[in-house]
């Protein structure tokens, strides 16, 4: 499929800077690009490999008169990247109807858009709208609700009562519903709590591969509408995480624990349980967060702190050898000791 420059530019709400009859057929990196593709320079750092890429034409966030390309210029590069990559490489849609190796309960609802793939299970009472994709070998628990136009990919697993919006794509493996880990313990023996609460996965959510949503013990563990999820992310019970937050790979929320809106964990970050994170907050990766933090907070380490705090404790813990170098040959002097070696003071 080939597009001219200016037909690109319409659909982003770009600027041409160059000729915008020049004809393109893809979106590649600037390595990679031709004189037939459009490349893209989303940071200064990559401008001596614009200046040697063979692309044709550079998406760019300001126009940069010391490169020969045509430039089609756009507010924001990340977001319009996006939907051109969008038009050249259009999502197939599944086809509606049900495999004949699927196995639909007599008892669950099936829109006649949606499509139901070989070996999938949709148990008694499940709902699956309009548009919405059931793909190989994934399990649609008792009484489950999946919106219009959401996907479940091979493997996906939903445990009896989960209910997804519309939009929602959860990726291959990912396991929603399972029983959170709940236990009271008497005399060394730990006894289950049983986990009868449910999910709830708001509109326009993403859920990596690999990931596990627990159900609550009592009412439901709840996702809120356009938050995105990583691969290999575990979300405790009773967990509540707001609009439009960000969840990076291998995340681990501890049970009871809130999340507002906006809210980005870094990878391999957590949050302790019964903790409320405000809105908007930023948690570094490989972080832990063990106390309230307060809306639009950036925080960092372990435990996390204040990233200003953060940064200031880094400085001083490489100079850790240097400050306990000093102050060795200060007690020395101080006790009337040898004097102190070379090196042992810094100049």
């Amino acid at each position: 499929m080939t597009w001219t420059l200016a037909q690109l530019a319409e659909r982003v709400g770009g600027e041409v800077v160059g000729d915008p009859e020049r004809e393109l057929e893809g979106v590649r990196t600037l390595a990679s690009a031709g004189p037939r593709h459009l490349a893209f320079l989303t940071s200064a750092r990559y401008l001596d490999e614009a200046r040697s890429t063979r692309a044709g034409a550079l998406l760019v966030g300001v126009r940069r008169p010391e490169l020969a390309s045509d430039q089609l210029i756009v507010s924001n590069p990340q977001v319009a990247l996006a939907r051109l990559i969008e038009l050249y490489h259009p999502s197939r849609a599944a086809e509606p109807g049900i495999h004949p190796a699927a196995v639909v309960a007599v008892g669950a609802t099936v829109d006649p858009s949606a499509h139901v793939g070989p070996f999938a299970v949709i148990e008694e009472g499940a709902v699956v709208g309009a548009r919405a994709a059931i793909h190989a070998h994934a399990v649609v628990g008792h009484d489950c609700r999946i919106g219009a136009g959401s996907v479940l990919h091979p493997h996906v697993v939903l445990y009896p009562g989960v209910r997804l919006g519309e939009g929602v794509v959860v990726h291959a493996g990912s396991v929603l519903g399972a029983d959170g880990f709940g236990y009271a313990t008497e005399r060394g023996v730990h006894h289950k709590i049983p986990q009868v609460g449910g999910v709830e996965i708001g509109s326009d959510v993403e859920i990596g591969a690999l990931s596990a949503i627990d159900r609550a013990t009592l009412d439901d563990t709840t996702i809120g509408s356009g938050t995105k999820i990583d691969n290999l992310v575990q979300v405790g019970h009773n967990v509540r995480v707001g609009r439009n937050s960000i969840l990076c790979g291998q995340v681990g929320i501890a049970g009871s624990a809130e999340l507002g809106d906006g809210v980005v964990l870094g990878g391999q970050s957590g949050v302790a349980g019964h903790l409320t994170v405000g809105d908007r907050v930023q948690v570094a990766s490989k972080s832990a967060v063990y106390e309230e933090v307060a809306a639009g907070e950036v925080v960092a380490g372990i435990p996390a702190a204040p990233i200003g705090r953060w940064r200031r404790r880094q400085a001083l813990l490489a100079r850790l050898d240097e400050i306990w170098r000093r102050l060795r040959a200060l007690e020395k002097r101080q006790e009337g000791g040898r004097e102190a070696e070379p090196g042992e003071e810094s100049r």
